[in-house]
């Protein structure tokens, strides 16, 4: 017992010596959590309707050539996808989303629009991005699109250009090496005005197809709810998009009341109306 009596205070002491190093840890963490809300506040994709997108800017195709946007303008509406190659996340949900939509309206990139994907990452290569072109044409099943799609890579300058001018706004998270950014697609008119947003990972056929429609007439549509957006959350400290368990569990909380409320009414009138068609003799005997 004298032994035990012996190490509390030594346990004590410790424990207070460590205290600083605890406060100093939650602070940092503090800190840590307040640059990842600023983080968060920048990732968006504002709406820039009726916008020109610049023509001008130069990037590389997946075959390494040097090639301009406008190559791709003048004739058919441009659905255009910022992405990034080697994204673990949310841009293989973003492509594969917009796969699901393209195999169920049957129009064929080449044909009644151009479909052209734009790697945010600088440092990512005309390799890559054939790599991957080849891997999503494989999985659309149509390899007669690959006229129609390009992946293309880029300089930093030039690639800010773009998405500034479509308000895809990102950011670059050098704890994770990743990329903090939106998921939405774009279309564009053949002049090269913003037509619609699409934001999200899955894409109404029906809502592409129209809007497809609508930018090759060089039609604008409205602004759009975004709604989809906000059930993904980037976490720096992760380096991964999850879903917003938060808004979730509150939405499942109003549900949930709502749901009891019903039931405990649906109970309390089913009881009523027994009791109204009980002779007095039945009540009485109660």
């Amino acid at each position: 017992m004298k032994t035990i009596y012996t190490l509390i205070p030594v346990a004590l002491l410790v424990m207070i010596g460590t205290l600083p190093v605890r406060a100093q840890f939650w602070e940092a963490r503090d800190r840590e959590r307040n640059s990842v809300s600023e983080m968060v506040k920048e990732i968006t994709i504002e709406q820039k309707l009726n916008e020109h997108v610049p023509l001008n800017l130069t990037f590389r195709d997946e075959s390494g050539r040097e090639v301009q946007l406008k190559q791709y303008f003048g004739k058919k509406p441009i659905l255009l996808t910022l992405v990034y190659y080697e994204c673990p996340s949310i841009c293989g949900l973003v492509l594969q989303g917009l796969l699901k939509s393209l195999r169920v309206i049957k129009y064929t990139p080449g044909e009644q629009f151009e479909i052209v994907t734009v790697s945010i990452d600088p440092k990512e290569t005309p390799e890559l991005a054939a790599a991957k072109k080849q891997n999503f044409l494989k999985e659309y099943g149509r390899l007669d699109a690959a006229p129609g799609w390009h992946f293309l890579t880029g300089e930093e300058t030039q690639i800010r250009q773009l998405a500034d001018a479509v308000g895809f706004r990102y950011q670059y998270d050098p704890k994770s090496g990743q990329y903090a950014h939106a998921a939405g697609i774009m279309l564009l008119t053949p002049e090269g005005k913003i037509s619609r947003y699409f934001y999200g990972v899955e894409y109404s056929p029906r809502d592409l197809r129209l809007g497809i429609m609508d930018a090759s007439k060089g039609k604008i549509g409205s602004p759009v709810e975004k709604v989809i957006l906000f059930c993904y959350q980037y976490d720096p400290t992760t380096g991964k998009y999850s879903l917003a368990i938060l808004r979730v569990i509150q939405l499942g909380a109003v549900v949930t009341l709502l749901a009891l409320g019903g039931f405990i009414g649906t109970q309390f009138y089913r009881e009523k109306r027994s009791r109204a068609s009980r002779t007095p003799q039945e009540v009485a005997r109660e």
